[in-house]
């Protein structure tokens, strides 16, 4: 099980400037500019239903923007930095409410500073990378998912289900030494022992003359590019049974790290609010493009946070 070796700083220590500002309470959908933490820190405690997001992963991506996660230098830093954005998160969160989150792994880089392109995915090469972790090898899975699942549920986060996010149509890999990856993990963690969850709206058929089924835990669901600047999406399909399980019409649905704003796109088809959190100017203007195109009339802010 990770366990912090670091002290776990203060708002203040982190962002000395901030203080805690409180916002009326929430009346419309919104997409906010800024840094999560920030941004969370504004928002009303108990003023969303559900969360839904998928956090830039270790040493996977660059993408490009002062303040991003995901190339801290050491693993550990990388889990106290999500950490402490999940436990602001869970301020934000209804007692009830409900985080699904999907977090990818990666191997160690045999401390390689960078990874070389792959000709079926270009988009995998970087100029810089995090060495290897302590305790690990050359060529090790890390467990990212399992180790910030772990950390959370240390930090007072309810871990309730593994899902497993099976990809049929997943992306080659040039190796020859193991099985091609072709999950990735979306934990169900809740605030409270006792939670939301409407298990009726997500049954699944069974096969069997229109039978229905609890959801299992094994979901498969294509991965679909979307030609915008943002390369990494959220298939809505593996957010719909998140949004129908976890809040009902009207609720907030929110996403910390929102990207191209495919949960705000699944969150308005469902008749919910929602509040999308992103510090990349250019994934903020995305974002509001693909939700103005989809319902013209529907209010954004964007403030920076």
């Amino acid at each position: 099980m990770y366990k912090s070796t670091v002290p776990r700083p203060t708002v203040n220590e982190i962002i000395p400037s901030l203080a805690r500002r409180q916002q009326p309470g929430l009346t419309e959908s919104a997409v906010l500019e800024g840094n999560a933490l920030a941004v969370l820190q504004s928002l009303p405690s108990a003023s969303v239903q559900c969360a839904i997001t998928s956090p830039p992963y270790w040493g996977l991506r660059d993408y490009g923007i002062d303040g991003q996660i995901g190339l801290e230098p050491s693993l550990g830093q990388f889990l106290d930095q999500l950490t402490l954005v999940f436990s602001e998160l869970r301020r934000v969160l209804a007692d009830d409410g409900t985080l699904w989150l999907n977090i990818g792994d990666g191997y160690t880089s045999g401390n390689r500073g960078y990874r070389a392109t792959d000709r079926r995915n270009p988009a995998r090469a970087m100029a810089t990378r995090p060495p290897t972790p302590d305790g690990l090898k050359p060529k090790d899975l890390i467990g990212v998912p399992w180790r910030l699942a772990f950390a959370l549920q240390e930090d007072g986060w309810y871990l309730r289900s593994d899902v497993v996010w099976n990809k049929p149509n997943a992306m080659p890999e040039s190796v020859k030494d193991r099985p091609v990856r072709s999950h990735e993990y979306l934990f169900m963690l809740t605030k409270s022992e006792q939670y939301f969850y409407n298990h009726e709206a997500v049954k699944e058929e069974t096969g069997n003359a229109g039978l229905r089924r609890s959801r299992r835990s094994v979901w498969s669901v294509n991965t679909k590019p979307f030609l915008g600047a943002h390369f990494a999406t959220f298939p809505a399909e593996l957010i719909r049974p998140c949004v129908l399980a976890s809040s009902k019409p009207g609720d907030f649905v929110l996403d910390p790290f929102f990207g191209s704003g495919t949960v705000g796109l699944v969150s308005q088809e469902e008749n919910r609010r929602y509040l999308g959190i992103e510090l990349n100017p250019e994934y903020v203007r995305l974002a509001n493009d693909r939700l103005q195109a989809a319902q013209p009339n529907a209010t954004r802010l964007v403030v920076n946070g």
